[in-house]
């Protein structure tokens, strides 16, 4: 690969993002981080969740799907609420963000690395823009299953 032919150009074959393999930090506590590596992945048939693989060195990893606009708006400021938030550190150094996830068991918070994933996700926005990543969706049998509720058992 010559040096300008980045892996993040126009891909050659339409709608493909080749997953992003990134090191980051997880903070054990405030002074202890532990060095890990998380898979982003993209899949246009589903835009606005990116599937995120923490790798584990030992053991079963851990997939997350995360919002595609959570992360994108995560790199600049405080995004997303509940289970997943995201927002920039105060280092001016090496331009990071925190990615904090928490179910009820546990909460794990992440130093990721801002450069990398903000060109890899601009990649994504160039395959499938904002504006049309829910344009698959099948928005009236989502209501028409929301609307009817739990089925009763029949007797």
């Amino acid at each position: 690969m010559s040096r300008d032919q980045s892996p993040l150009r126009a891909p050659s074959a339409p709608g493909l993002v080749p997953p992003l393999l990134l090191d980051l930090d997880q903070m054990l506590d405030e002074f202890t981080r532990l060095p890990m590596r998380a898979k982003f992945s993209f899949d246009p048939d589903a835009p606005a969740v990116v599937t995120v693989e923490f790798l584990a060195e030992r053991g079963p990893s851990l997939s997350w799907g995360v919002g595609r606009e959570l992360l994108h708006l995560g790199l600049r400021s405080m995004s997303g609420s509940g289970d997943v938030r995201m927002w920039p550190t105060l280092s001016q150094e090496s331009p990071s963000s925190w990615l904090l996830m928490e179910s009820e068991e546990v909460e794990a918070l992440f130093e990721v690395p801002t450069s990398s994933l903000a060109d890899w996700l601009a990649a994504t926005y160039r395959v499938i823009p904002s504006e049309v990543e829910m344009d698959g969706l099948d928005w009236d049998g989502f209501l028409r299953e929301l609307l009817s509720g739990p089925e009763a058992p029949t007797v």
